[in-house]
This record gives C-alpha cells, sequence and structure tokens, in this order.
C-alpha cells in the first residue's frame, strides 16, 4: 500500500495561492501554505498538473502544449529578486492584480515582460553562479528539454500558426534544417531553457521544503496531449497522424446520463502498436519525469490504460467512436521493473468497467472515493459511499471538477439527495455546516487517505468552483485570498484529524 499509515491532505492547486502577482506561484505564499498545512497535521498536498497553459485553450492544467515542461507562469518574481536576477523595483505589479480570480491575459503579459529581463541581466552577468547550476539542468533534461525548447523558438517564429503549418521540412524535423533554425534561433531556445530552469529550480526549493515539514506532493498527470505541442511535433510516429501531421482519430468519452453526444476532446490518440515495439519508451520517460517531481503521482483517465474511446477524425460529437483496448499492463508492468513501489494512484471516475476494476488490482493501485457522488437515490449499494469504502484508496469530498460541497447542497442537491445525507449522517443540515459534515463522514472513511479541496475546509460556496467541465470560460480562476485559511483552522483541522487516527 502506497499511502504507508491513516493520512490526510489539501487540494490546492499553485495557481489558486495568494499572491501580489496575479497568480499564485512557487514564492512566499506557497511556504506560508506549506507550513499551515503542517500545523494542521496534513501530510499531503495535491496540486493540478504543473505544465504551461494556454490561453486559447481556456488555460487548463489538463490542455498543454508540453507533457515535461513547467509553467513560466509559476515562476516567482520574488525569489527572481532573491537570486539576484531582477531588482525589487523591477517587480512592483502596478495598479494591482484581482485578489479573487487569476486574469490570464494581464498576468502573462506581465511575467512575459518580467521573466524576459530576468534573461536578459543573468546574459549581462547578473547572478553569474547560476550558470553551473543552468549547465547542468540542461544536461539532466537533455531527453525533452532541446525538442521543447525548438518548438516554443518556432512557434513565435512562425507567428503562433500549428506546427502542421510550418513549411515542410521543419514540419518533418529535417536535420539540416532544424539545425539552421536553430542557430538563427539560438537566444530564442536558451531563453526558453532559462526559464524552464528557473521554473523547476523554485519547484525543487519548494519541494524540499515540503518534504523537511513531512508534507508530500500528490501530482496529476493529463492521459492525453495537444495535438499542436511539442510533444507530436517531435515524436510523430506513436501518434496516429496522416501524413500531413492530422490527427485520423482522437480522444472523448461515448455518451452517458450527463451527455446525450459524449465528450469530444479531440486531442490526437496513441498509436499503442508503436509505443509497445518502442518498450512504451515515451511513456516511461514520462512517467520517470513526474515521479522525479512528485512524491505520489495522479494517473488521470486511468481507464484509459485499458481500453479508450477513439472517434475518426472530423466527426463533431462523440457518438460514432469505439472502444479500442489498450495495453496498459503491459506498461504498467515496465513501470514496476522502475518503479516496484509504484507511487501511483488510478483516476478511476466516470463510467468504469470491470477490465479496468482488474487492472488496478493487478498492481495493487489505490482509486478515489468521491462523496458528492454517494447520496443519490443508489446510496445503499454505492461505491461512494463510506460504508463501502475499502482501505487501499483515497476519498475526497470533491475534486477541481465538482462542485464545493456548499455550492452542491445549495444549487445542485435535490431534497431527496439532502435528506440521504442528512439521515446518513444523523446530522441536521444547512448551508453552513454541510460541508464540516461531509468532511467528518471523509475521516471517519476507512480509507487510508483523506483528501479535502481547500475550499469545503472553509466552506466556501460557488464562487470558488475551479472548474465546470464541458465549459469553456471562466474556469481555472479561482484564488485562495490572504487570510483566508488561518492558524485557527488549521488547529480546528489538526483536532478533527487526531479524533480519527489521522
Amino acid at each position: 500500500m502506497i499511502i504507508p499509515k491513516r493520512s490526510s491532505g489539501i487540494l490546492l492547486h499553485i495557481t489558486s495561492l495568494p499572491s501580489a502577482y496575479g497568480i499564485g506561484d512557487l514564492g512566499s505564499e506557497a511556504y506560508k501554505f506549506a507550513d499551515l498545512l503542517a500545523e494542521a497535521g496534513q501530510r499531503y498536498w495535491q496540486i493540478l498538473p504543473l505544465n504551461p497553459t494556454e490561453i486559447g485553450s481556456g488555460n487548463s492544467p489538463y490542455s498543454s502544449h508540453s507533457a515535461f515542461a513547467g509553467n513560466p507562469l509559476l515562476i516567482s518574481p520574488e525569489r527572481l529578486v532573491e537570486d539576484g536576477l531582477l531588482d525589487k523595483k523591477d517587480i512592483r505589479a502596478g495598479g494591482g492584480f484581482d485578489k479573487a480570480k487569476v486574469n490570464y491575459p494581464r498576468v502573462a503579459e506581465y511575467k512575459v515582460k518580467l521573466l524576459q529581463q530576468a534573461y536578459d541581466n543573468y546574459k549581462e552577468g547578473k547572478a553569474s553562479k547560476l550558470q553551473g547550476e543552468f549547465v547542468r539542468f540542461q544536461e539532466a533534461h537533455k531527453g525533452w528539454l532541446p525538442d521543447f525548447t525548438c518548438f516554443v523558438a518556432l512557434k513565435h517564429y512562425y507567428n503562433h500558426m500549428p506546427w502542421t503549418e510550418w513549411p515542410e521540412k521543419v514540419k518533418t524535423r529535417q536535420d539540416h534544417t532544424i539545425e539552421a533554425l536553430s542557430a538563427e534561433l539560438a537566444s530564442d531556445i536558451e531563453r526558453e531553457a532559462f526559464l524552464q530552469f528557473l521554473f523547476y529550480r523554485q519547484w525543487e526549493a519548494l519541494k524540499t521544503y515540503c518534504t523537511s515539514k513531512e508534507i508530500t506532493f500528490i501530482g496529476d498527470m493529463p492521459f492525453y496531449v495537444s495535438h499542436d505541442s511539442a510533444d507530436v511535433w517531435s515524436h510523430p510516429h506513436i501518434f496516429k497522424l496522416d501524413r500531413a501531421g492530422m490527427p485520423t482519430a482522437v480522444s472523448g468519452v461515448p455518451p452517458d446520463y450527463f451527455s446525450e453526444t459524449g465528450q469530444l476532446w479531440g486531442t490526437p490518440v496513441f498509436d499503442w502498436e508503436e509505443l509497445e515495439k518502442q518498450n512504451f519508451d515515451w511513456w516511461l520517460q514520462r512517467i520517470a519525469h513526474n515521479l522525479e517531481l512528485f512524491g505520489l503521482l495522479r494517473l488521470d483517465h486511468f481507464r484509459a490504460f485499458s481500453a479508450y474511446w477513439e472517434v475518426p477524425a472530423g466527426e463533431e460529437t462523440a457518438i460514432n467512436g469505439k472502444w479500442v483496448n489498450t495495453p496498459g499492463a503491459k506498461l504498467l508492468t515496465e513501470v514496476k521493473r522502475k518503479f516496484p513501489a509504484m507511487p501511483i494512484i488510478a483516476e478511476d471516475l466516470g463510467e468504469i468497467d470491470q477490465p479496468v476494476r482488474d487492472l488496478m488490482a493487478q498492481f495493487d493501485l489505490p482509486g478515489m472515493r468521491v462523496l458528492l457522488f454517494a447520496f443519490g437515490e443508489d446510496l445503499p449499494h454505492s461505491l461512494y459511499a463510506p460504508h463501502h469504502h475499502v482501505q487501499n484508496s483515497i476519498v475526497y469530498t470533491g475534486t477541481h471538477d465538482n462542485s464545493t460541497v456548499r455550492a452542491w447542497y445549495e444549487h445542485d442537491a435535490s431534497r431527496d439527495d439532502k435528506k440521504r445525507l442528512s439521515d446518513y449522517s444523523a446530522q441536521r443540515l444547512s448551508k453552513e455546516n454541510v460541508s464540516g459534515v461531509m468532511a467528518r463522514l471523509a475521516f471517519m472513511s476507512v480509507s487510508q487517505l483523506v483528501v479535502l479541496p481547500i475550499q469545503d475546509v472553509l466552506g466556501l460556496g460557488k464562487e470558488a468552483i475551479m472548474n465546470k467541465p464541458s465549459t469553456a470560460k471562466g474556469n481555472w480562476q479561482w484564488r485562495l485570498q490572504p487570510g483566508m485559511f488561518t492558524k485557527t483552522t488549521a488547529q480546528r483541522l489538526k483536532q478533527e484529524i487526531e479524533l480519527y487516527g489521522r
């Protein structure tokens, strides 16, 4: 079992931390949050993917142009001042940012200028002590960094056109053409490498600090990657593409109770036959990279390791897709060979069949139990109800894709849902106490680990929802404001978890 003892953690993405720079980052507020986690007796800090986000994809951390790179928007300006790359006057945000929400276009504009200035200062000889570290970083990440930095530089060079619209010799990565362009764009390529160096340097410092507080990060890895990404451009053979580089089949999920047409995600699907011929090298490199960053790794859309829904390219909905089996057991066998402890969590939400359950059992992977799903008509038999929890699982009140508990109670739950929860918990419910009631049901579960979104710890409502699936705008913006998570709240949380042996 990968969770050694009964314990508890909190879900809060880095972007949601307070900061003076419009978006949560890897600076002082992240360390303050870690301090409060320790005071609250929490042993885990769960976050969302750290990859670069794109305004055109709604700023979702699950849609990125790299499966390996870190998001430069999360680099802390304060830390750059400490490193001598910027002066204090450089980082004044001016006018102030919204403390309650991330304004991504404005943050991007501010941070791009700031990071360019940091790089320029580095080139002029400031913070020369970083030179050796930077060289070592590039060597340690040579498996993905050159492709990524070249891709980003070329995106700028070709005015952000998709890589499939680049000149043929660039699109198909002809050696001489790429070498010539790389020489021409050397400064841009080095700058992108330097930004990755800064991101990973700050991440490692935060992770080391959390380890000293006995706090483990739970990271999150999306299953698919964006078509217009460094990964697809540099490894087109492991995806189902035509000769022009366009997908012949795309991802999604079939129609279900929530959607008559299913969900069409549109990312290219993997060519698993080709991946298997290469002994899953790309996947193993990706998982190894993530396990260096996090103590535990949540595999998003785990059911696709058993079978995935493949939709012919050009379809307008996911209706006409089909299930295609995946050699997930062979891949996970290789993962276990390299990482015998298998510190992996399976995101097993949605329509899960027996082969998926068998795959989880084969590798002893814990799944997720979400309490917001428990109090429907099938409560007595629901997998999510506490009386059906198993020790090797992780219980959540909700996830980043759900309403907060309070918002669920106020806006989504039926009268019968509320009555079932009230009867089950033997509590008279109100919008003020429902989050606490649900948290206690989680704490008393036999599940080895409880993870609560910080919104539910604080009893927040619909204003604090992180993401509404199938909506393109207004997601991933919520921020924890200064003073919301206090020492008093931390002490209360500690008392509660200690009561239930966590």
